[in-house]
């Protein structure tokens, strides 16, 4: 049996803000997955590819597969299912799938398009291979854990445990070539070494699907994968996408140590919370290659990191900061502008803030309820959204109201917080010393389009 596995065109160049187009790890597991159990398997990353959808059309029906599988994220579901749409057209007698954040926690919306047989809910590795196999044997899909068909939802799949399990992603089956941060080709390879997060910040969509028992993978298992991607895939710089990745500080010691013993030369960068850092593990992690974090800030008001269950207070923020410039890490800070408690006071002294700080880069967006966080559940019961098209939630168009914030005015926040921030002759000539002037010019493109 044929598998094909899809990551939709983007078609809005929101989609491609700061200019980053990463590896679909999602599909690249399952088709690892797929492969090891005996499948034949391809996978289509239309976003990497910036294919049309005539162009995904000839792929696909050349590809001529038996079970069609799409991603979807909240922002990019109608892209899904114009994927859906035009694989049915194209392949009528297919099985097409969708999986993803958004199609797991709006199944019954997803399902009521006939184009649309089955999708997955939550992490699909194992889901997809039960679900091929039992395609191919004629099985009884009430069987596979983990989907809605119809008007069926089975039983729930419990997550994978040991993370070391699972081989490492299908990237053999990906364009490599073709992906890049900064607009810039790079050799940058992206990887994920635990699932989970028991912070459970309102507004996170990751941590909603993938429960809050963290589950870590190896420092040794990390590292092997770090090490493939250097020597298969000839990886300069490796980003850990996990949720937060000094969660557990002594394990990123573990895989400090790990790299520093095998004499691995990668630069690296990861997710991290402020609470988590210490001057140790700092040094550690510079001394073995880590040149980059991104540290969630989202607000400078106590009260609404309350609000959102950050678990983090302004001041350990603040020491955070301070101490990744002290061991020479470069620090990105993400802030989340107009939780329904924001006012134009209390973001006005959140940009000021972040430019405190002193990061090397910040991104500010526009806070957005997606579904099956908190966040979304409590924006519904309160009718806080104004806006239900899924493409406008995209961290850059304002789909909520504040308490005196209309959502014009958001966005006008949003445009002064970056041009305050980015716009400094201080910053950019810091910039132009450490980074060159392609960084410098990205950083224009990436205000121009907001």
């Amino acid at each position: 049996m044929k598998v094909l596995l899809i990551n939709p065109p983007y078609t809005s160049s929101k989609y491609k803000f700061i200019g980053l187009v990463a590896p679909p790890l999602g599909i690249a597991y399952i088709g690892a997955v797929l492969e090891d159990g005996g499948f034949d398997v391809e996978i289509i990353d239309g976003a990497a590819l910036e294919l049309d959808w005539e162009a995904l059309e000839v792929r696909v029906k050349q590809a001529h597969p038996q079970v069609i599988a799409i991603t979807s994220l909240t922002p990019t579901i109608s892209q899904g299912l114009e994927t859906a749409k035009r694989a049915r057209r194209v392949c009528p007698e297919a099985t097409i799938v969708l999986g993803g954040y958004h199609p797991s926690f709006n199944h019954a919306e997803i399902l009521e398009k006939s184009y649309v047989d089955v999708v997955v809910i939550g992490e699909g590795e194992y889901t997809m291979l039960d679900l091929v196999e039992t395609l191919e044997g004629g099985g009884d899909l009430k069987e596979v854990q983990g989907i809605a068909y119809g008007d069926e939802v089975t039983r729930p799949r419990p997550v994978v445990n040991d993370l070391d399990q699972l081989p490492f992603p299908a990237r053999h089956l990906l364009p490599m070539e073709h992906y890049k941060i900064l607009n810039m080709k790079l050799h940058t390879a992206t990887m994920i070494s635990g699932r989970g997060c028991p912070m459970q910040c309102s507004f996170c969509a990751s941590a909603a699907l993938h429960g809050r028992r963290l589950r870590m993978r190896s420092a040794e298992n990390v590292v092997d994968e770090m090490e493939h991607l250097t020597e298969e895939h000839d990886a300069g710089m490796i980003a850990f996408m996990d949720d937060t990745f000094t969660l557990k500080p002594k394990r990123v010691e573990q895989v400090c140590d790990e790299i520093k013993r095998r004499g691995l030369d990668v630069y690296w960068g990861c997710t991290a919370r402020a609470d988590t850092l210490s001057s140790r593990m700092l040094q550690k992690m510079s001394d073995t290659g880590c040149i980059t974090m991104f540290l969630g800030v989202e607000s400078a008001d106590q009260q609404q990191l309350d609000r959102v269950n950050k678990q983090l207070t302004v001041d350990k923020i603040r020491q955070a900061f301070a101490l990744s410039r002290k061991h020479n890490i470069r620090t990105i800070a993400s802030v989340v502008l107009g939780m329904p408690g924001d006012t134009q006071g209390s973001i006005n002294r959140t940009i000021r803030f972040v430019r405190d700080l002193n990061p090397s880069y910040a991104l500010f967006s526009l806070a957005t309820p997606y579904p099956g966080t908190k966040f979304y559940r409590e924006a519904v019961e309160n009718n806080l959204l104004k806006v239900k098209d899924w493409s406008k939630y995209t961290l850059l168009s304002p789909v909520l109201e504040t308490v005196d914030c209309s959502r014009e005015e958001l966005k006008n926040m949003q445009k002064k917080a970056f041009r305050q921030f980015y716009l400094r002759p201080s910053y950019i000539l810091r910039q132009l010393r450490m980074d060159g002037p392609i960084i410098i010019k990205t950083i224009a493109a990436m205000i121009r389009e907001v």
